[in-house]
């Protein structure tokens, strides 16, 4: 079905909210999510003319939400696992074959039905690739690693050990986080909120990254902050690490505490790019 078609079939479902859903509309949700499968639609794509430098698809995630509607709670069990689980019938765990190109490698990882995993993706165990995202090209998804519902991650990225990429699927026009290429992000960070990481960013462990916090930028004398409107973005070829600034009155003053902040300490230089390329050497 053409995605133009699907759109309208979709977002028809969405807004009837049927009692009962007929075999029809389970044909319908399955061309849905092959094509979410297949990356032919994704819940956000490069769009050069917003400020961003993204737009988000909210017919997508309606298809997405869709599918909890439309599912029912089932035995989920591997021949391979003794171990049981229990989902929505919508969305059991995504197969692939050999032919895919992505080394899952043993130890315990998942990968629901509905996203994108691209060729040459690595996937250290455990890890968890939830439904609607999207992971493009020779990224790495590393042990105890989250990449969230409709988050977007580019092309040759290290999501490093127990990092989180945050998801989101409520409100349908709020943009999920987005990675994009060439990015680095280090051990136990976390990225929330519909944060965008632009390309070749470096994100140092521990990092932490949302709409409430703000990154002070001390190389250009900026600091960075979400809007209303806008989600917070990081610049291309930042370095950020975790950081701290000292409260300036009250209690928080005379007690010497200080508040966690990211900040941008330099851009990638010939240094930065020759510890990243080590990476290479794992896939």
């Amino acid at each position: 079905m053409p995605p133009a078609e699907l759109r309208l079939e979709i977002e028809r479902l969405f807004d009837e909210n049927p009692r009962e859903y007929a075999a029809a509309h389970l044909r319908l949700f399955q061309s849905f999510k092959d094509a979410l499968n297949a990356g032919e639609i994704r819940a956000a794509e490069p769009d050069a003319s917003a400020s961003t430098g993204w737009r988000v698809n909210a017919w997508v995630k309606k298809g997405i939400l869709l599918g909890f509607r439309m599912g029912t709670v089932v035995k989920i069990s591997s021949p391979a696992s003794p171990q049981a689980f229990f989902d929505k019938s919508t969305y059991p765990l995504k197969t692939f074959s050999a032919t895919a190109g992505v080394r899952i490698v043993p130890g315990g990882s998942s990968i629901r039905d509905g996203c994108y995993v691209a060729h040459g993706v690595t996937c250290m165990p455990p890890m968890f690739i939830n439904a609607g995202a999207y992971v493009d090209e020779g990224s790495m998804i590393d042990s105890h690693a989250v990449v969230g519902s409709c988050a977007q991650v580019g092309k040759k990225c290290h999501i490093s050990a127990a990092s989180q990429i945050g998801g989101v699927l409520e409100p349908v026009g709020a943009l999920p986080v987005i990675i994009e290429d060439e990015v680095l992000v280090g051990g136990n960070c976390g990225i929330y909120e519909g944060t965008i990481v632009k390309r070749r960013a470096v994100l140092g462990t521990g990092t932490i990254l949302n709409r409430s916090t703000p990154v002070y930028d001390v190389v250009n004398g900026n600091i960075l902050v979400a809007s209303v409107d806008a989600p917070l973005v990081i610049p291309e070829n930042a370095v950020v690490v975790a950081g701290a600034r000292a409260i300036s009155g009250g209690h928080g003053k005379d007690w010497n505490l200080s508040l966690y902040t990211p900040v941008i300490v330099k851009y990638r230089d010939a240094k930065t790019d020759a510890k990243v390329q080590l990476e290479d050497l794992l896939r």
